[in-house]
């Protein structure tokens, strides 16, 4: 990467981009190029091998069985697992952030390895599917404002000793845990359940990745007024139904 350019890949649309996940990839392209640098986007299909020279690589949710059968790809083809190596951001929701910790459950009730990016393990829940709405504080030491974003699983992810929380709930269920966190993240890799998409409603995390990618202390300033209406909009109609 050079200061003016951005190399971002969207891991396996083909089997991982429910709930619209995949305009988490549109918005961090957009705040980019908004900015004035040159970002060169890669969708890289389940068929295809995944580069590991990239600056920042978005995951998103998907089905049991698709679940598993990027988890095996990923696991075959090694190059996600490379770019963590290498120092590359990595933003995951749902079922690929369960696929950037150690395990999780699969379709066909066993435990499915994962990439073991995140100190994190996950299993199925005994109390039903999370669904609904999310407004969470995020870790203090990311300096972002409150989260907000949409939750749709039955998964329960546990963290281990090196992995952080991203965020604790003020309502929703986060990771299922019962004590108050939502996803998590260690270094340059960061785990969420929220979709919404979650980088549309909080596109504070999008330029949290920029700034990572590029080294920056700072980015230019954009133009908010559509992205923070979004975000009030969503927070207030959250805030109404508790």
């Amino acid at each position: 990467m050079n200061d003016n350019s951005l190399r971002l890949v969207w891991v396996y649309p083909d089997l991982l981009s429910t709930y619209g996940d995949q305009g988490n990839a549109l918005v961090v392209e957009r705040r980019a190029r908004q900015r004035g640098y040159d970002v060169t986007r890669v969708d890289v299909r389940s068929d295809q091998p995944v580069p590991a020279s990239a600056d920042i690589y978005l995951i998103g949710g998907g089905e049991d069985r698709p679940q598993r059968l990027a988890a095996e790809r990923l696991r075959r083809d090694g190059g996600l697992s490379r770019a963590a190596g290498n120092g590359a951001i990595i933003f995951s929701v749902c079922a690929g952030y369960q696929i950037l910790g150690h395990e999780f459950i699969n379709d066909l009730d066993r435990q499915e390895p994962g990439l073991g990016l995140l100190d994190v393990t996950s299993g199925r829940g005994q109390a039903g599917r999370c669904v609904g709405d999310v407004l969470a504080d995020i870790d203090p030491q990311l300096g972002l404002p409150q989260l907000t974003g949409f939750e749709n699983h039955q998964g329960v992810t546990h963290l281990g000793p090196t992995a952080k929380p991203l965020a604790r709930v003020r309502f929703g269920h986060g990771n299922g845990t019962g004590d108050g966190t939502e996803g998590a993240w260690n270094g340059n890799v960061f785990g969420t359940y929220m979709h919404g998409p979650v980088l549309a409603r909080n596109p504070q995390i999008a330029d949290l990745l920029i700034r990572l990618a590029l080294e920056s202390q700072g980015l230019p300033p954009v133009d908010d007024r559509w992205y923070e209406a979004l975000r009030n909009e969503r927070i207030a109609a959250a805030s109404a139904s508790r």
